[in-house]
C-alpha cells in the first residue's frame, strides 16, 4: 500500500491539514486525531470524486489500469 503525507500544523486550539500529494485536500479539527480522521475522509472523498470524474470524461469503451509507485 502506498503512504499519503499528511502536513499538519497546530495554532491556537485548532490542528491544521494538508495531504501533500492531492490539492485541495485539508481539514481543520480540535484534535490531532480529528485532524487525522477529517483528513482521511477526505481524501477518500476527493480520490472518489475524481475517478468518477475520469469515468464519465473517458464516456466508453476504456479499461482500467492499477499503477504502483
Amino acid at each position: 500500500m502506498n503512504e499519503i503525507t499528511a502536513v499538519i500544523k497546530q495554532e491556537g486550539l485548532w490542528w491544521y491539514g494538508w495531504i501533500e500529494e492531492v490539492p485541495g485536500v485539508n481539514a481543520q479539527e480540535e484534535s490531532r486525531a480529528e485532524l487525522l480522521v477529517a483528513l482521511r475522509e477526505c481524501l477518500t472523498e476527493a480520490l472518489e470524486m475524481n475517478r468518477r470524474d475520469a469515468i464519465a470524461f473517458a464516456e466508453d469503451n476504456y479499461s482500467e489500469e492499477q499503477i504502483a509507485l
